[in-house]
C-alpha cells in the first residue's frame, strides 16, 4: 500500500476533492432539511398578518376591482408566505429581528471602542523628531522693541 487514496490524484482539469459529500457541504455552508428545526410561528404569522393587512388596504383603496374574488386571491396568495417561511426555517434560515440587529451593532461598537481605547490612552509619547521638535509653534517668539 502506497498510502494514496484511490482517485486522490486527479488528471488535468479534474476535481481532486475526494472527501465525503457531507464534509464538503459543511465547508461550503450547505444547510440540509432538518424536520427537528424549530419554526418561530408567532413571528412568522405576525409578519404574515402585517403583509395581509397591507395588501387588503391596497386592494380596498387603490384598485377599482373590489369583488370577492380579488380578496380571495389576496388571501390565497398570502397563504404562500407562511408556507415559504416554514420551508426556509426547516432549511435553517432564521431572519434576525430589528432588536437582534441593534444588539449586535451595539456589541460590535462596544468591542471596537474597547479595543481602540487602550491603544490611544496607553500609547507612549513618541520621541521628538526634526518634524515635531522644531517649527514656528515650538520656538519662542521674539519680542519687538
Amino acid at each position: 500500500d502506497d498510502g494514496i487514496e484511490a482517485r486522490a490524484i486527479a488528471a488535468t482539469c479534474q476535481n481532486s476533492y475526494t472527501h465525503s459529500r457531507t464534509a464538503y457541504e459543511k465547508t461550503r455552508g450547505f444547510m440540509a432539511w432538518d424536520s427537528k428545526r424549530p419554526v418561530r410561528w408567532r413571528r412568522l404569522l405576525t409578519e404574515w398578518a402585517v403583509v395581509m393587512v397591507f395588501m387588503l388596504i391596497v386592494t380596498t383603496f387603490f384598485t377599482s376591482n373590489r369583488s370577492a374574488g380579488s380578496y380571495a386571491a389576496v388571501l390565497i396568495g398570502g397563504s404562500i408566505y407562511p408556507l415559504f417561511g416554514w420551508v426556509l426555517a426547516k432549511f435553517g434560515y432564521q431572519r434576525t429581528s430589528l432588536k437582534e440587529q441593534r444588539e449586535r451593532a451595539a456589541a460590535a461598537a462596544a468591542a471596537k471602542r474597547a479595543a481602540a481605547a487602550p491603544t490611544i490612552a496607553g500609547r507612549p509619547k513618541p520621541a521628538p523628531t526634526r518634524r515635531t521638535s522644531t517649527g514656528p509653534s515650538q520656538r519662542p517668539k521674539k519680542v519687538r522693541r
